[in-house]
């Protein structure tokens, strides 16, 4: 992967993660009702659980791609179409509060669970990864290429879920705010990754 297309993945995702969504506000509500541990806690396991999607996600591209060589090139059509599908649908739903999440008592042990479980189960966030990923990566790049891409963008979530978490502790109010605004945003950004990468295909 080139500096320029892991840039460009960088700050798509980054983008993305400002969004809130069902795993942010578990983040936020587990940060505000206990603080920063605990909202890091969670950010642990909604991690992990986005990087056992990953795993299945590059795992099955792979397959596809050892089995036809120009499959890359359907995929991201494929993808392209599915982003704005998804940028639609968000746009339909209007404005809408933030999805409500209430904090657990459990220990903080616990939390990290509970965010694993919630981010595992998203089958939206699968899709979406199967979707996004290889609109960043080359036909020559293959496997290895979609495990790179994978790996930035888990990183990127990771290090914006726990700006969520700082954020959290001292704006609620602005959390929320923003929350409300969350499927106009998604929308926006789906259509117009969509778009833009479909305007950007170079492949063969």
């Amino acid at each position: 992967m080139s500096f320029d297309l892991a840039m460009a993945l960088a700050a798509a995702t980054l983008v993305l993660v400002a969004i809130p969504g069902p795993n942010v506000a578990f983040i936020v509500a587990n940060t505000i009702a206990h603080g920063f541990r605990f909202g890091a806690a969670t950010v642990l396991g909604t991690t992990l659980g986005i990087l056992l999607q990953l795993c299945l996600v590059v795992i099955g591209l792979s397959a596809v791609l050892q089995l036809a060589a120009d499959a890359l090139f359907w995929i991201k059509w494929a993808g392209v179409a599915y982003l704005l599908f998804l940028g639609i649908q968000a746009l339909r739903c209007g404005f809408d509060p933030m999805p409500a999440a209430r904090a657990t008592d459990r220990p903080i042990a616990a939390v990290f669970w509970q965010g694993l479980f919630l981010a595992v189960i998203n089958p939206k966030t699968l899709l979406f990864s199967a979707a996004f990923l290889p609109q960043f990566v080359s036909p020559q790049a293959g496997g290895q290429g979609l495990a790179l891409a994978a790996g930035i963008y888990l990183i990127v979530i990771f290090i914006g879920d726990l700006a969520w978490v700082a954020m959290a502790q001292s704006a609620r109010r602005s959390v929320l705010r923003l929350g409300q605004w969350r499927h106009r945003l998604t929308g926006s950004f789906f259509i117009v990754a969509g778009l833009g990468l479909a305007v950007a295909r170079s492949d063969p």
